[in-house]
């Protein structure tokens, strides 16, 4: 399905606080907008500012400078926004990046032409429910992940779909994914590749000691609820988030979320197979190529 594609007046720029190489960037990209006649407004990650601009529909498109971490961020904000991104890696792996630090002057005239395309990546919302109560709910782009805390023991993990019994699990942790997910600790965990365009979710165990080792991948419109029991601490995590504690009476609920994050692209789709290529034969946070 093709995204329109918005005419670009007021572009936001944002990048993670302790990137502080990225501001001399920032300035550099805001100077080359503006004479394009397009308006920039910078910030960090959390500016409450940016925060506020961008969910009052002030900007066009926001910019991220970093790497998959910062872009995660900054999906939070943009998917309930529909607010296109565009991502300039700076860190190691750039899963979720297209566009390296060097070729942003490049690019830049296309992307005030409208010469991209905008690359739709599902959201899953994970809930929070002790009893009856809900306690809260987050937007995810990557994964929710329940699993023990600091004790080396594995926990209990009953994962129902669609209110089904699918099976009790135990292992360290369970995975829920988006397909952009699976390359992240899905990935690590033994999980399976997704394409980014495909709207499944995926689950995915952690070091599963006798019980069902494979993942698991389900239609857009499951619903998962995953309850734990267990003597000992568990948590959950949304995207890398600190951990949150979990009880025996806690249970979290995993489905399709409503808003979707936008990518801009300037390559063709195979885009994804190039780079995947890349990172698996060459991991850059080990000191080798990149």
């Amino acid at each position: 399905m093709t995204v329109t594609r918005p005419v670009l007046k007021h572009i936001a720029i944002i990048t993670h606080p302790r990137l502080k190489e990225a501001v001399p960037l920032a300035e550099k990209i805001t100077h080359q907008l503006n004479e394009l006649g397009i308006q920039t407004s910078f910030g960090f990650l959390y500016n409450e500012d940016i925060h506020r601009q961008a969910k009052a529909g002030a900007f066009n498109l926001l910019i991220a400078l970093g790497g998959d971490g910062t872009m995660l961020r900054a999906g939070h904000l943009t998917g309930p926004c529909n607010l296109p991104i565009l991502g300039i890696n700076l860190g190691h792996f750039g899963f979720l990046m297209e566009m390296r630090v060097e070729q942003w002057d490049e690019f830049f005239p296309r992307l005030v032409a409208g010469d991209y395309w905008l690359e739709k990546r599902m959201m899953l919302c994970a809930e929070q429910w002790r009893g009856g109560d809900k306690l809260g709910s987050w937007e995810v782009l990557n994964e929710v992940v329940v699993s023990r805390g600091q004790s080396v023991r594995p926990i209990h993990l009953t994962a129902r779909v669609d209110g089904h019994l699918l099976t009790t699990y135990v292992a360290d942790g369970l995975i829920a994914s988006t397909p952009t997910g699976s390359t992240a600790y899905a990935l690590a965990a033994g999980g399976p590749i997704l394409p980014p365009e495909l709207r499944n979710i995926l689950l995915t165990p952690v070091a599963p000691h006798l019980s069902v080792d494979r993942s698991i991948v389900l239609a857009e419109s499951a619903s998962v609820s995953i309850s734990i029991k267990t003597d000992h601490q568990a948590v959950f995590s949304v995207d890398g988030q600190v951990p949150i504690g979990l009880t025996e009476d806690d249970r979290i609920e995993v489905h399709a979320g409503s808003h979707n994050v936008l990518f801009v692209r300037f390559l063709d789709a195979g885009y994804f197979y190039r780079n995947l290529t890349q990172h698996m034969n060459h991991n850059p946070a080990s000191g080798g190529s990149s």
